[in-house]
Formats: C-alpha cells, sequence, structure tokens
C-alpha cells in the first residue's frame, strides 16, 4: 500500500511538473514524501 501511494505522490508531482507551477512548494515536498517512503521499504527489506 505504500508503494501505491508513493506511485500516485510520483505521478501528481510530474502533472504538477507539467501543467502549473502554483502548487510548486507542495508538489516537491509530497515527491519528497513518495520518494522517503519508497528509501524505508527498499532497507526495510520489503522490496518493490
Amino acid at each position: 500500500m505504500i508503494y501505491t501511494i508513493a506511485v500516485v505522490l510520483l505521478i501528481l508531482w510530474l502533472l504538477g511538473l507539467v501543467t502549473s507551477y502554483t502548487l510548486g512548494g507542495f508538489i516537491h515536498i509530497l515527491i519528497v514524501i513518495a520518494i522517503v517512503m519508497v528509501l524505508v521499504r527498499l532497507i526495510s527489506g520489503r522490496g518493490l
């Protein structure tokens, strides 16, 4: 489930980069959260 959330956040971030920069700061926070979630999942040994 965490991986799914991370993928959704990544897609939203890419969409934000393509469409507009009005919520740029918020979108970048989302991508950082997504990357951290994936890294925690990899480090904990669950894999993707």
